[in-house]
């Protein structure tokens, strides 16, 4: 996939002030500084389209950019240990369940990781949420530039093993850096692959 055009929608509290679209949409999040708006600005090749920061928590809504015309980026606000209120954090969880409850045009979620840790509490709870409401994600492993791919390969091997006493199915993940850009093809082929199918899916549906 090329993309040509990302632009800035909007941003929004809650699901049904999103834009009114069927075009298909992929939610992108992850605990706080895991490094999702350098991988949303790798993907897009703008360099400031989502706004980075050191300070963990910087997007605290929900942003939609639409991506040539034809599908839609949302960045949601990270969780986990951002240095905001225990009501921020609150509130945040609160519009990120509703979203996705209410979201019917969101094809995937992607479950941002940062590779070089162990399996961490919020992310395992997240993706549990995630199954049982039944939205498909893939997860995506972060900053493998920062350790050797063994180290890389030895601690996403751990923490799919984890996986394996509470998840039926192993949810499919890709690796991927933001300063190298590996796993940018891999997850821009996802898409285009899932919006095909997704197309298909509404021809038939008004047929």
């Amino acid at each position: 996939m090329v993309i040509k055009e990302a632009k800035f929608i909007s941003s929004n509290t809650r699901a049904e002030q999103c834009p009114q679209t069927e075009l298909p949409e992929y939610a992108f999040i992850g605990r706080s500084n895991v490094g999702k708006s350098s991988l949303i600005n790798m993907l897009t090749n703008r360099l400031k389209l989502a706004k980075t920061s050191s300070f963990p928590g910087k997007t605290q809504l929900i942003n939609h950019f639409l991506i040539n015309d034809t599908w839609y980026l949302v960045d949601l606000p990270g969780y986990g240990w951002a240095k905001v209120s225990k009501d921020s954090r609150e509130d945040w969880r609160k519009m990120i369940k509703y979203y996705l409850q209410h979201r019917n045009n969101l094809a995937c979620v992607f479950v941002l990781i940062d590779s070089r840790l162990p399996p961490q509490k919020p992310d395992l709870e997240f993706m549990e949420q995630l199954g049982t409401m039944g939205i498909p994600f893939v997860l995506i492993f972060t900053k493998i530039d920062k350790q050797s791919s063994v180290k890389t390969d030895a601690n996403i091997a751990f923490f799919m093993k984890s996986l394996e006493d509470t998840w039926e199915e192993m949810p499919r993940y890709m690796k991927s850096s933001s300063v190298s850009k590996d796993g940018r093809d891999e997850i821009l082929a996802f898409i285009e692959d899932v919006n095909k199918r997704y197309k298909d899916m509404l021809k038939s549906e008004k047929q």
